[in-house]
């Protein structure tokens, strides 16, 4: 009979209480490692007194002693379960089929359905999974100068740290087929539970990891349960799982697991309450240990990982390709569509068209995630398009973030940032998007955004606080927020950013709407306004004017703003004004404003004035203008005017003849025409009209073309007034884009604003005296 206690050796006592002192650790801390309720164990171990046998292993598995050097006379063999009769280990196969087979029914009611948020009824997780990728480096413990990120491309600052860039992803079944024991991390709707689910799954058919049982364990219920009783056993909680399946014997699961024959699933480590953490945390480490043959994967928020689990290799989902995407929508659609699976798949097209659209790209930064491409998904199947407004798609992902998709799924978390209420956690957020957007900044070390939440605190409580105090608040407020929602997240060490750039400028804006009196809103639109040449600024801009109850002083400031812009240059005055006659001259029913801004594109960069952005559907007579610059274009080309380039110009110019209307335009075209050489003349005579007449011949098409349709003026910019022009242009793109965003904009001032874009600064002025 093998002795139920062991006691330590006087050399074995002494090699535990050096490993004791490296810890670090009080024998308090060490009966709480052990799952002890007191350290009189504790006391016992360190005494060379007699220990229960299975407290001594365990308080040597905490140490990391071999239990067999440190105890006087240790058994020969040992069999933690000679209590319980076993059936022999050559069954242990049929074993695992038959506890798969009762335990069948219940794994798929508990892991194979999905409820999604705003979706009134289940969904089976074949019907809309999509497997994962894992990223095996953590973004957030490397090492990275912020320096190398300032200068980072917008379009891919999401992407930053998350694969695409910088690492190579792996198939998630890949990776737990590689560990035995797997940390998953991953931030706020990533697919973290439903990739442990789906594992699950896979292994109840006995697609994945055939030899062994999935055991599905929420840590939340384990730790609430585990709390009533005041017993955290997870060899408890288990027994209780498989009774509710009809197996009641014991010997059954201790048999499992200590052949190996368990993949057990842990969910959620960053769900469990601070009061609870220490002791789940415990238990998982010693029942891992003690059980190490098993399969173990548990999942994390990433910003929760310094929840250590010892002997767990850390991983992090990555985030959707486009591929995923693809694939997950036509899912969804299938799934989602009531009527049949061809509306659905027809759907599912529809929307990655226009998801593909360049004025969604912000959409497309945005749905690297399940829950947001859920969310995007669900919005386009119920109105067949993306919302005009961003700020309504933004404002839902953040009530997602900020509770509703805890609240969804029964989750309380820990009381944070000083138990801020929600408009006081949204108006924190947009003090740090708007300053450090303001200076610049995607990305701002751990001190800086401190400093920013200390600031917040200290003018919030009134109180004043001592600098150490005001540093530990603003650092825990930070892990929160980051642990909690997932709004800012460290992208490296000590480097944070907002989560999604598209956060970081919607709270930006949302600074500016929410100004708390008049003179501080003017100075903010001011503020704004003064950014309207930098592209960085562009979505602020429309991002505000959608917000704004009236966006009327907005766009009334960016039109002043724009027009100061060429105001004090005569040279550009002049070109405007030349535009605006021309723009007179031609009968169209375009818009005068757009007319405008065809021959200035015309003038300054030919062949791409049909394609300018405020140009919109040439009528006859600019198209006409176009083909024209395009023939003089063609005739400017200098060097030895071979047959060929000849022959294209009188292609051009037979072309032009078809669709003009004025005769004498016409006629004087017609006799041009007429004097190029044709291709039955010999090749000298060829030659010589090349080198004596054409010169002439393309200098008389140039006045001809300038005499009857005024263009082709040879506008002469320096390379700063390119510049400026090229800034003008876009501002006046992003003020006519701001009107066409939905924002409310009174009738008259839409008006007034259309009818003078791009107006030299003369007839703005007589405009306002009549």
């Amino acid at each position: 009979m093998v002795k139920r206690s062991l006691q330590a050796s006087l050399n074995g006592i002494q090699e535990a209480k050096r490993a004791f002192a490296r810890k670090g650790w009080t024998q308090d801390n060490l009966a709480g490692e052990v799952n002890l309720k007191t350290r009189q164990p504790i006391w016992r171990f360190f005494s060379g007194r007699p220990v229960e046998r299975h407290t001594f292993i365990e308080i040597c598995l905490v140490l990391e002693l071999n239990w067999r050097e440190i105890a006087i006379d240790p058994p020969a063999e040992f069999l933690e379960l000679q209590e319980y009769p076993q059936p022999p280990v050559l069954h242990i196969d049929k074993l695992v089929q038959q506890v798969r087979s009762q335990r069948f029914d219940k794994i798929q009611d508990q892991c194979g359905i999905l409820q999604l948020l705003d979706v009134s009824h289940p969904v089976a997780i074949d019907d809309i999974y999509i497997d994962v990728n894992i990223l095996e480096q953590i973004a957030s413990q490397q090492w990275v100068e912020i320096s190398d990120l300032q200068n980072l491309d917008p379009k891919d600052f999401d992407r930053f740290g998350l694969g695409e860039i910088d690492q190579n992803q792996i198939p998630g079944m890949n990776v737990v087929e590689t560990y035995s024991k797997l940390r998953v991390l991953g931030k706020p709707g990533v697919g973290k539970t439903t990739f442990l689910q789906y594992l699950a799954i896979q292994c109840n058919h006995g697609a994945f990891a055939a030899h062994q049982i999935p055991i599905f364990i929420t840590l939340r219920n384990f730790a609430q349960e585990s709390k009533i009783s005041n017993e955290f056993s997870l060899l408890k909680y288990i027994r209780q799982e498989f009774f509710t399946s009809k197996i009641s014997d014991p010997s059954v699961i201790e048999t499992l697991l200590s052949e190996g024959r368990v993949l057990l699933l842990l969910d959620g480590m960053d769900e469990i309450l601070n009061q609870e953490s220490n002791a789940v945390l415990s238990e998982i480490r010693r029942f891992s240990e003690k059980y190490h043959k098993n399969k173990f994967v548990a999942t994390c928020r990433t910003a929760s990982q310094k929840l250590r689990l010892r002997g767990f290799t850390d991983v992090e989902i990555a985030p959707l390709t486009s591929e995923q995407i693809r694939a997950f929508a036509q899912k969804w659609f299938v799934a989602f569509t009531k009527t049949n699976i061809q509306d659905g798949q027809a759907q599912s097209v529809q929307f990655l068209e226009k998801l593909e659209l360049p004025e969604n790209w912000q959409f497309r930064q945005l749905i690297v995630t399940p829950l947001f491409l859920h969310l995007a998904c669900w919005i386009f199947h119920g109105k067949d398009k993306f919302p005009i407004k961003r700020t309504d798609f933004y404002k839902q992902g953040l009530d997602l973030l900020l509770g509703k998709w805890d609240e969804a799924r029964g989750i309380e978390r820990d009381e944070v940032y000083r138990g801020f209420l929600l408009p006081q956690k949204l108006k924190l957020l947009s003090q740090i998007a708007a300053a450090t957007f303001e200076q610049g900044q995607y990305f701002f070390e751990q001190r800086i955004v401190e400093q920013y939440i200390g600031d917040y605190i200290q003018n919030l409580t009134k109180i004043p606080m001592d600098t150490d105090e005001l540093q530990v608040e603003s650092e825990a407020a930070l892990k929160a927020m980051e642990a909690q929602h997932g709004l800012l997240a460290e992208r490296a060490r000590g480097i944070f950013s907002f989560s999604y750039l598209a956060f970081q400028e919607y709270f930006t804006a949302r600074k500016i709407v929410a100004s708390h009196n008049l003179q501080a809103f003017e100075q903010a639109l001011s503020g704004l306004v003064s950014h309207i040449t930098d592209p960085h600024w562009r979505e602020i801009f429309l991002l505000t004017a959608t917000m704004l109850k009236s966006a009327d002083g907005l766009v009334q400031l960016m039109k002043q703003q724009i027009d100061t812009l060429v105001a004090e240059d005569p040279y550009l005055q002049d070109f405007l004004t030349w535009a605006s006659q021309k723009s007179r001259t031609v009968p169209t029913q375009t818009k005068d404003a757009t007319v405008r801004a065809f021959y200035l594109a015309l003038s300054r960069t030919p062949h791409i004035a049909s394609h300018f952005a405020l140009a919109s559907t040439l009528d006859q007579g600019m198209f006409l203008d176009a083909a024209l610059d395009d023939l003089l274009l063609e005739c400017a080309i200098d060097g030895n005017q071979d047959f060929a380039h000849i022959h294209a110009c009188g292609e051009a110019m037979s072309n032009i003849l078809g669709i003009v209307l004025d005769v004498g335009l016409h006629k004087s075209l017609q006799q041009l025409s007429d004097q190029l050489p044709n291709s039955d003349q010999s090749q000298q005579r060829f030659e010589l009209w090349s080198q004596t007449s054409y010169s002439a011949w393309a200098e008389q098409v140039k006045k001809t073309v300038v005499n009857y349709r005024n263009i082709n003026h040879e506008w002469q910019f320096s390379s700063e007034q390119e510049q400026v022009l090229q800034r003008y242009y876009d501002a006046n793109k992003l003020l006519l884009d701001c009107l066409h965003s939905n924002c409310e904009v009174t009738a008259a001032i839409r008006q007034e604003i259309e009818a003078t874009l791009l107006l030299p600064q003369k007839e703005l002025e007589d405009r306002e005296w009549q």
